[in-house]
């Protein structure tokens, strides 16, 4: 039954990832668009674990669709990989290297104010 959460989960998190990153990208330019669905499935990441660790609100149903599910559709390494790629075959070493930046430290203290934010919620 857990798959059964897990896939819905994913395929929910595919299509808010596909739209939300759709929304903000322009071709060409500086990749927000998966930067911050990765700093947004971060904060959930951070948040949704914090409150099945701690608390019996997120049962391990709502911890597989939400965090395994959702977060792990939802976010985008292997894009945020091809766009780094892509920025490195253009010459663009600083973009790249400020998206890679970005992305790892933003990502990380989206993670933590998930965690900051369910310990609050509580």
């Amino acid at each position: 039954m857990p798959l059964l959460y897990i896939a819905a989960g994913s395929a929910l998190g595919g299509v808010a990832r596909y739209l939300l990153g759709t929304a903000i990208q322009k071709p060409g330019h500086f990749p927000w668009g998966t930067l911050l669905v990765n700093v947004l499935g971060s904060f959930a990441v951070g948040f949704v674990l914090r409150l099945a660790t701690d608390t019996t609100h997120v049962g391990p149903e709502a911890r597989a669709f939400l965090a395994v599910g959702f977060c792990g559709g939802f976010t985008t390494f292997s894009t945020f990989e091809y766009e780094n790629h892509a920025l490195l075959e253009d010459g663009l070493w600083l973009t790249a290297a400020a998206n890679v930046a970005l992305s790892l430290f933003v990502g990380l203290l989206a993670v933590r104010l998930g965690i900051v934010a369910a310990k609050a919620w509580l």
